[in-house]
């Protein structure tokens, strides 16, 4: 298939219109081992002070407090250095993508890896292989989330956290239906997704996101994505997702968050109307907060056809290749995503650590509720895959919902989202 070749910052630009996903922006000089600005010059026997912007965003107080301490023991070990916070509240990728046409980005960026193929391709990114030190320990990292930021050979991102999913039990339903240990494998969980459903409750919560649905759909051997387009008709995803849908249509022992009315898993699992649910471990301190209550339990996702799986949502410190200050941004990152900089980070529990060293140190794999996240980081798969994937996505959401429903088979659904997609994505 013949690619049209658009600028970088006619691509960014027009991305827009296409999906909020797809980005690109102007490109810079992508020598690693530059050293721009005054940063590291000596005055008078002292290091010129030099301002390093920082773009991301925040999602509680608790995450913004545990942020500022990290950004303050930075600080602290590079007195010279100042780090100007900037945090976009709402559309954070089309806020970065104005302001990278418009050549006013900061000089580091948060960039989730579902967005990042995008800023690669159009050269936004600066290239880090080269500011990498054999000290640094790039292999600390666990695998699947550095590798999210890896292509053509070259690292564009650093993981600076990860989020993966486990599964959420109700451990009164469970001893209610008298039932003494949650599912090891995928017809374990729907057999006692069955027995624990009654008429004030589902035995499973299913979110239909293709984010939390991936590594269900291919599960099979099939493939979601082949060669950048939509393959939603390879008879082994349609087989792997089936069995989704008839949970909620045939058997109805599943049922999502709007079927009851809530807002979002967590809400269905607190409230009760849901006994198990695969959530992400952004659940364990809104089950604090909201349901203290609720006693659970959390264990690795069943396995399904004989092997381990589930999802892992990362984002990396990201350097501006068109930065000023790159030496003095590249010891922001290498701080950020060393391992002291990520224990302070990941030590709230909010986010854990993408490297294994500091897993360790925080001791989240002796702790029960956080030990099946931690273990799933290393065979997880990363909610990213190439350019098009934002396209895919929402073509696969339009559809697949309609089929949850009811409205059409599964069948009808994946051809319409294939055809839809691949259409949008050949214009």
């Amino acid at each position: 298939m013949k690619k049209m070749r658009w600028s970088n910052k006619a691509w960014l630009a027009g991305a827009g219109l296409v999906s909020v996903g797809l980005l690109a922006a102007c490109g810079g000089d992508n020598d690693g081992s530059e050293a721009a600005g005054n940063g590291g010059d000596e005055n008078n026997g002292e290091q010129e002070e030099v301002t390093v912007r920082l773009t991301g965003w925040q999602s509680s107080p608790t995450e913004q407090r545990y942020f500022e301490e990290t950004i303050a023991a930075f600080e602290e070990e590079y007195p010279h250095i100042t780090v100007e916070v900037d945090t976009i509240a709402d559309q954070y990728m089309d806020v970065l993508r104005t302001r990278l046409i418009g050549g006013e980005a900061a000089d580091v960026f948060f960039l989730d890896a579902f967005e990042a193929p995008g800023l690669i391709d159009a050269g936004v990114l600066e290239p880090l292989e080269g500011y990498v030190t054999d000290e640094f320990n790039i292999d600390d990292f666990e695998e699947p989330l550095i590798d999210a930021f890896r292509r053509d050979d070259e690292l564009w991102g650093l993981p600076k956290d990860t989020s993966t999913l486990a599964l959420f039990y109700n451990k009164e339903h469970f001893e209610e239906a008298g039932i003494d240990n949650p599912p090891e494998t995928w017809d374990e969980m729907e057999e006692i997704a069955a027995e624990l459903t009654t008429e004030d409750r589902y035995g499973f919560g299913i979110v239909t996101d293709l984010a939390r649905l991936y590594f269900i759909a291919e599960s099979l051997g099939g493939d979601v994505v082949q060669d950048n387009m939509a393959n939603f008709t390879d008879p082994a995803v349609i087989e792997a997702l089936q069995p989704i849908v008839d949970m909620r249509n045939e058997s109805e022992i599943g049922a999502s968050p709007a079927d009851i009315g809530a807002e979002w898993g967590g809400d269905m699992f607190g409230t009760g109307r849901a006994s198990m649910i695969l959530e992400g471990n952004w659940m364990i301190e809104f089950m604090e907060d909201a349901f203290p209550e609720v006693d659970y339990g959390v264990v690795e996702v069943p396995v399904i056809e004989d092997e381990r799986s589930t999802m892992a949502y990362t984002v990396s410190y990201s350097m501006n290749a068109e930065s000023e200050v790159k030496e003095e941004a590249w010891q922001l990152i290498e701080f950020l995503t060393g391992e002291d900089g990520m224990e302070i980070w990941t030590s709230s529990g909010l986010a854990l650590p993408s490297r294994q060293s500091v897993a360790e140190q925080l001791d989240y794999a002796d702790d029960d509720i956080y030990e099946p996240f931690i273990e799933g980081a290393s065979y997880a798969t990363v909610w990213a895959d190439d350019t098009n994937l934002p396209i895919i996505n929402s073509n696969f959401e339009n559809q697949f919902s309609s089929t949850f429903l009811g409205e059409q088979t599964l069948q009808e659904a994946m051809e319409e989202a294939e055809r839809t997609a691949n259409n949008e994505i050949d214009n």
